[in-house]
């Protein structure tokens, strides 16, 4: 029994003598290992490891952090040096990590302003008025910020966006309310140049081919012209083919391709015209594989209003009148009524009385020149000017010091969290939480969490978010130079990508899945530039993976191959760095000022060598080889694919050759033993997406401080096996989200006054 108890006491005490033992090696490893390179003389990276103290890293954290990056990467010690094995770099990591997460104070800094973005204008617009305009030819660009557009610091103000807002403003109350001054006017859609319309497009009735579908929002009860541009071709002067055209799908017959004084209601109608082959009605269930006629439609043009009736009883008109007055005693009393119902939609809290009476002004003037609609269109112009609709904006206590922590309001957090999740203003149920102080209840908030991303609205999150970590909005701009590249696949190479990471957030999967998932979505074109069969129709649908299959997880997916190349070859070194610094997180330097970096020549000659010929010769620089011996291994594994993400066995007149080694060692060849490579640093890539989500949630740049509460929130969610529920109640729960740092400037209103804007119609 005494020996028993000895050996349990043993046990007991070893793992803490452990530890202690094991925290004392830090300063041996970096002794080792990092001061040869890191020291006051040849201060390699700008970084001197003899003058940091590791029992006080709150001194010196974000060279800490960044040692954390280079480290867990294998960036660091560099190859060829003296390093220990991947176990011994993960336990320095990890004890190095712990001093910090104990050491340094996580300060929940948030931008003071923060302008809506374009996308979230626009889901703003579509939440409060049910109308959905593309924003996109009203406003200008938004500026990005490490890869968002959602960054505080990037989203400014100019003399033309103020502008380019009163014009937005006054289009979106008129038609919101409905103008019955408006005259005819013209509006055309056009077909993407590059679009194929040899096949059936998904959305369109059976039985066709291309065409195109558009929602038009009609501004009144009226009359309207549709023109559809385009040729049909047949054999000869025999014409074998017809237009099929529908509104609201309802087939309407056409004179040649035009409709003349048709009526219809306002409101949004839905219009598909797309060609029929005459010769071959039979062909719905082989989804018209073969067609024997040409043609394409390219345009369709809305025209009009003529002889309009009414404004009718738009989806637009019901979000506005809340309600409308039966007698002229009544209008001032129910336009105070709608005034303060949709300011404090878009105001996203209670709308004080000076406001009211400030936007009351705007509807006084508006009823002077044309009564009462035109009073209500005015102040909706006006509210859609005010900064409160325009920026989502914090108020400070004033009652605080500078530099003191604070939690934020619940009608503050409700619009953060609905930026965040639906890129958009809340909606009434998550209002009347805040409203009612119960928002900020823990129990509550995750219940939130829960609905807003089980929600149609998250796609928005789907959509901006992973639209633009995975760099899917370069999509729309690349043109690579190869021949059956058309936009039919630009489109679907998209939809691939954003349906697979739908698929994780709807299905509350671990997010891991998106680096060697089992399962794809496909339509028939895209199965077909993979060379896979038994995918037939335009509609995109799940499809099982073998083992082997190079499809599997992002980097099989032909988006991420076609924008991590150029315009003519593939590039392993935009490969290699993108997978590095978007799913790994590790920091990829520029080349140095001076270093050529044209592998393709001057165009004076047809190169035959293959872009790994090119890069080995590159690579004899000792200046290049130092970074190229991180990234090439990485881009080389992806050589299999070219520059549209298909499967190839040469590159040129060599076979292809994807082998490499990585930093730890890691042999590989091909995709499928990058895929497993990745898979190791599976926990690197969760806590890499954490910090792009997380960046994306607060609108700002994630600092040394922040990286505590990174790493807190995967902790958490390993737990769960890294559900991106997970990683989303993580970030919203957190102290970054939902506090924030007294700030030594006054507030907003504060700093601006309280000058009334000018009237939208002015």
């Amino acid at each position: 029994m005494k020996t028993t108890g000895k050996i349990v006491l043993l046990l007991l005490i070893l793992p803490l003598e452990i530890e202690i033992a094991a925290a004392q090696d830090v300063p041996e490893f970096i002794d080792q290992y990092c001061v040869k390179c890191h020291n006051f003389e040849d201060w390699a990276g700008s970084l001197d490891l003899e003058g940091l103290d590791f029992n006080h890293v709150d001194q010196e954290p974000q060279a800490w952090e960044k040692m954390i990056k280079k480290v867990r990467i294998g960036m660091m010690p560099p190859p060829g040096e003296e390093r220990p094995d991947k176990q011994g770099l993960d336990d320095f990591v990890h004890r190095l990590a712990e001093q910090l997460d104990s050491a340094v104070q996580v300060i929940p800094a948030a931008p003071t302003l923060h302008r809506l973005n374009r996308s979230e204008y626009k889901n703003a617009i579509r939440d409060l008025f049910a109308l959905d305009i593309d924003v996109d030819t009203l406003l200008p660009r938004d500026n990005s910020s490490q890869g968002f557009d959602n960054m505080a610091s990037s989203l400014g103000f100019s003399p033309a966006l103020a502008q380019a807002y009163t014009s937005t403003a006054m289009k979106i109350s008129r038609l919101a309310v409905g103008d019955m001054t408006a005259t005819e006017s013209s509006f055309s859609y056009l077909a993407p140049p590059q679009m194929a319309q040899d096949l059936h497009l998904d959305g369109m009735p059976l039985g066709t081919r291309g065409g195109m579908k558009i929602t038009h929002y009609f501004p009144l009860d009226a009359l309207y012209d549709i023109n559809i541009g385009g040729r049909i071709a047949g054999r000869g002067q025999e014409l074998s083919a017809e237009l099929d055209v529908t509104i609201d799908g309802v087939s309407v017959e056409t004179d040649n391709g035009y409709l003349s004084h048709i009526p219809l209601t306002a409101g949004p109608h839905t219009i598909t015209t797309a060609i029929i082959d005459l010769r071959k009605k039979s062909g719905v269930n082989d989804i018209y594989r073969e067609y024997s006629v040409g043609g394409a439609i390219n345009r369709i043009e809305i025209i009009g209003p003529f002889n309009a009736i009414s404004p009718g009883n738009t989806p637009s008109r019901q979000q506005v009148f809340s309600c409308y007055p039966a007698t002229n005693d009544a209008q001032t009393s129910c336009a105070q009524t709608i005034v303060e119902d949709v300011a404090s939609r878009a105001f996203r809290g209670p709308v004080t009385e000076n406001e009211a009476q400030s936007i009351m002004t705007f509807y006084q003037q508006g009823f002077r020149e044309g009564g009462f609609e035109s009073g209500i269109q005015q102040a909706v112009s006006r509210i859609l000017v005010d900064p409160r609709f325009l920026v989502r904006f914090e108020e400070e206590p004033a009652n605080l010091a500078a530099g003191e922590v604070y939690t934020i309001s619940d009608l503050e957090l409700a619009s953060r969290l609905s930026f965040f999740l639906w890129s958009s203003i809340p909606d009434q149920e998550l209002l009347e939480l805040a409203i009612n102080n119960q928002l900020g209840n823990p129990d509550t908030l995750l219940s939130q969490v829960e609905r807003m991303l089980a929600d149609d609205k998250s796609a928005a999150l789907v959509e901006n978010f992973a639209g633009q970590w995975l760099y899917l909005r370069d999509m729309e701009s690349v043109t690579p130079e190869e021949g059956e590249f058309d936009d039919n696949l630009r489109q679907a190479f998209i939809q691939e990508t954003l349906l697979a990471v739908a698929n994780i957030v709807q299905q509350d999967l671990p997010v891991t899945e998106l680096l060697n998932a089992n399962y794809t979505f496909l339509n028939d074109r895209l199965a077909e530039h993979y060379d896979m069969e038994g995918v037939r129709g335009s509609y995109f649908r799940k499809v099982a993976l073998s083992e082997d299959s190079p499809r599997r997880g992002l980097l099989g997916h032909a988006s991420i191959l076609t924008v991590t190349s150029t315009a003519i070859r593939t590039s392993p070194v935009i490969r290699g760095s993108w997978i590095l610094e978007n799913l790994l997180s590790a920091p990829i330097p520029a080349p140095p000022p001076g270093v050529e970096i044209n592998l393709d020549g001057d165009g004076s000659t047809v190169i035959t060598t293959s872009v790994r010929e090119r890069l080995e010769a590159h690579r004899v620089d000792p200046v290049c080889s130092a970074c190229h011996a991180v990234i090439d291994p990485v881009g080389f594994a992806l050589e299999n694919f070219n520059l549209v993400g298909q499967w190839r066995e040469f590159d040129g007149d060599s076979r292809v050759n994807p082998s490499g080694t990585l930093l730890d060692g890691t042999e590989m060849n091909g995709p499928a033993d990058l895929r497993r490579a990745l898979m190791e640093y599976s926990d690197l890539f969760v806590e890499t997406m954490t910090e792009k989500l997380m960046m994306y949630a607060l609108g700002r740049e994630l600092e040394y401080f922040d990286m505590p509460t990174v790493r807190s929130i995967m902790g958490n969610a390993e737990m769960g096996n890294y559900r991106f529920s997970a990683l989303v109640k993580g970030i919203v729960t957190s102290e970054q989200f939902t506090k924030r740092v007294k700030s030594d400037t006054n507030s907003l209103a504060e700093r601006e006054g309280t000058a009334e804007p000018e009237s939208p119609e002015a």
